[in-house]
């Protein structure tokens, strides 16, 4: 059997969350996490007018990056 070096991460249990959520969950500040989002460096979505984290595809993103292989 093939075993993998690839880290074993488990999916999120949703695949967007609010700034306010994301920010209780990673410890950064609103502001901070508002500000990785209007820069680009977090990923997206808007449902109406709220702006949410697409947790989804930062996970995804995460793990094909480069300094996972």
């Amino acid at each position: 059997m093939e075993t993998s070096n690839t880290p074993h991460v488990p999916a999120p249990q949703v695949p967007v969350m609010t700034i306010e959520r994301f920010s209780e969950l990673t410890g950064l500040s609103p502001d901070t996490v508002r500000g990785q989002l209007n820069q680009g460096n977090l990923p997206l979505i808007k449902v109406g007018r709220r702006r949410l984290v697409n947790v989804a595809l930062f996970t995804a993103e995460c793990l094909q990056s480069e300094d996972w292989q």
